[in-house]
C-alpha cells in the first residue's frame, strides 16, 4: 500500500464521527482503492478497515466517514491507497501492508459548556509558474508554528477554520491565468501536500470556505465573457478538495455536484454558520445581494432560533469595518442586506454574535454598538493573511473608515471601534472560548504572540 499523494485531511468531526479526505492514484486496467483503519490511541487491535474505490474522474481522491467513535477520545489511524484486481469483500479478508505513518485526531467532547479553541486564518499565497511552485516553504512556514501551538495548548484545538483564498488560482492572472481543470487541480495538490500544512490537517479537524481567488480576483464583479468555463472548472476543483471533507460535502458520494457551499456545525453551546459570500452574489438587481435569499433566510432563522451561547458567523469578506477604497468587494457594497442582518440581531436581542472573516491582508478585532440599544453589541474577528505575496499590500488602520458610524438609521446609529491594533504582517488567530470571554490571540509566522484581546460574553 502507498502513502496518500495528498492528505489525509481530517474534516468535519463530531463526538461520534469524523470525515477523512485523501488522494491516491490509479493505474490502467486495474481498480485503485483508498483504505483507512483506526483505533483508540494506545490500543493494540485495529477497527475493521474501510475501503473505497478511486477514479480518475475524482482525481484519485476519496472521502471516508469513520462512524461509531467515542466522544472526547484520541484515535490513531493509518491511510493509504493501492491497486488490485480483487473486489472489496475479498480485500477485507486479505492481509495488507499499511504505510508506516501513524496519524492522530481527537473526537469532539460531548460536554456542552467545556472551553473550546480554534485556529482561524485565510489568504495563503503559493505562486506556481509553469506548474512548479515558487519557494513553497514560504507559504508553508506558518503551519509549522500552528502545529507547535496545537500540540502544546489547552484546551485542545477543536477546529482549524480556513476562511478563504486557500489557493490562488489567479496568482498570475495578469500574465497567464489558470483556467483549465488539470491546471487548477495541480495547484490544489501542491498547496495541500506541503509538509507542514499536511501535518496540521492530518490531525486537526479542518473547515474551509472559498473566496474570490479560488476562482478569480473580485469574482463575480470581474467576470468577463467566457468565464463560465473558468467558473465550472474552479468550483469543481473546490468541491473536490475543500468542500468534500466539510459538512456541505456528501461523504463517500464524492463527485456529486453540491447544492450549496454554506453550512453549519456545532461544538456544545458554540455554533458556527459558515456563509458562502462569493458564489451566490446578485449584482444585477436594484438591491445587490451578497447572500442569496435562501441563505439569508437560513442565517436569520439560525440567529433567532439557535439556543447556542456563542454564535460565530464566517463570511470570507469583511462584515465591518469598511475599507476606504472604492469600489468595494466586501459588505460595504451590500448595505441593505447587511442592515437586515444587524436589525435581526438587534430587534431579537441576540447575544454573543461574532463575525469571522479574512480577505484584507490585515488582522483585527472590533466592536459594533447601537446608539439607542445599550445591550446591543456585535464583534468581528479578522484574520489574514497566512502568507502574503510580495506583490500585495498589507492592510493598516488607515485602510478603514473608523471616524463615522457604520450605518445611520431612524432607529439609531451603528457605531464601531477597534478593539485591537491592525496587524500588517503574516499571522494567524488563536481563538479560545471559555465561560466568560472569547480570547483572541494573534501570532506571527514564527508563532510569536503579536497581540491579544478579549471579548466579554453576555
Amino acid at each position: 500500500m502507498l502513502i496518500p499523494t495528498v492528505g489525509p485531511i481530517v474534516g468535519h468531526t463530531t463526538s461520534h464521527q469524523t470525515r477523512l479526505f485523501l488522494r491516491g492514484g490509479w493505474q490502467k486496467d486495474t481498480q485503485a482503492f483508498a483504505a483507512v483503519r483506526c483505533r483508540r490511541a494506545g490500543e493494540e487491535h485495529w477497527n475493521n478497515a474501510t475501503f473505497t474505490p478511486l477514479s480518475e474522474a475524482n482525481d484519485g481522491a476519496a472521502v471516508i466517514d469513520l462512524q461509531g467513535l467515542v466522544a472526547d477520545t484520541e484515535y490513531e489511524y493509518q491511510a493509504g491507497w493501492f491497486s488490485s484486481t480483487l473486489g472489496v469483500e475479498t480485500l477485507r479478508e486479505s492481509p495488507l501492508q499499511w504505510p508506516e505513518p501513524l496519524y492522530r485526531f481527537r473526537t469532539q467532547s460531548s460536554a456542552v459548556t467545556t472551553p473550546r479553541a480554534y485556529i482561524v486564518g485565510s489568504c495563503r499565497y503559493l505562486q506556481m509558474t509553469a506548474g512548479v511552485p515558487w519557494a513553497p516553504q514560504l507559504g508553508d512556514r506558518i503551519f509549522a508554528s500552528i502545529n507547535t501551538l496545537a500540540r502544546n495548548t489547552n484546551p485542545p484545538i477543536s477546529a482549524l477554520l480556513m476562511t478563504g483564498d486557500q489557493v490562488y488560482i489567479d496568482d498570475l492572472n495578469f500574465i497567464a491565468p489558470d483556467r483549465e481543470y488539470e491546471d487548477i487541480l495541480a495547484k490544489y495538490r501542491t498547496a495541500f501536500s506541503q509538509p507542514h500544512i499536511a501535518a496540521l490537517m492530518s490531525g486537526t479537524p479542518t473547515y474551509m470556505i472559498l473566496d474570490d481567488h479560488e476562482i478569480e480576483d473580485n469574482w463575480p464583479a470581474n467576470k468577463s465573457r467566457g468565464d463560465e468555463h473558468l467558473y465550472e472548472n474552479a468550483t469543481r476543483a473546490y468541491e473536490l478538495y475543500q468542500a468534500s471533507h466539510g459538512p456541505a460535502g456528501t461523504g463517500e458520494g464524492l463527485g456529486q455536484p453540491l447544492d450549496r457551499y454554506w453550512y453549519q456545525f456545532s461544538h456544545g453551546d458554540i455554533e458556527w454558520f459558515v456563509t458562502d459570500s462569493r458564489t451566490r452574489r446578485d449584482l444585477a438587481s436594484s438591491e445587490p445581494r451578497m447572500l442569496d435569499l435562501e441563505q439569508e433566510q437560513a442565517l436569520c432563522e439560525w440567529l433567532i432560533q439557535s439556543p447556542a451561547r456563542v454564535k460565530f458567523v464566517v463570511t470570507s469578506v469583511m462584515f465591518y469595518p469598511d475599507r476606504k477604497s472604492l469600489p468595494d468587494d466586501a459588505w460595504k457594497a451590500f448595505p441593505e442586506q447587511r442592515l437586515r442582518l444587524l436589525e435581526t440581531i438587534r430587534t431579537h436581542g441576540i447575544k454573543n454574535v461574532v463575525f469571522v472573516s479574512g480577505d484584507v491582508h490585515g488582522s483585527l478585532t472590533s466592536r459594533l454598538t447601537h446608539s439607542e440599544a445599550p445591550d446591543f453589541d456585535v464583534h468581528t474577528i479578522v484574520s489574514s493573511p497566512l502568507c502574503n505575496s510580495r506583490l500585495l499590500p498589507y492592510a493598516k488602520a488607515s485602510t478603514f473608515i473608523l471616524d463615522q458610524p457604520l450605518v445611520q438609521t431612524a432607529a439609531g446609529d451603528y457605531r464601531h471601534e477597534l478593539m485591537s491594533g491592525v496587524i500588517s504582517q503574516d499571522n494567524f488567530a488563536h481563538v479560545i472560548v471559555d465561560t466568560e470571554q472569547i480570547h483572541v490571540r494573534f501570532h506571527d509566522r514564527d508563532g510569536t504572540l503579536l497581540q491579544s484581546t478579549s471579548i466579554s460574553l453576555n
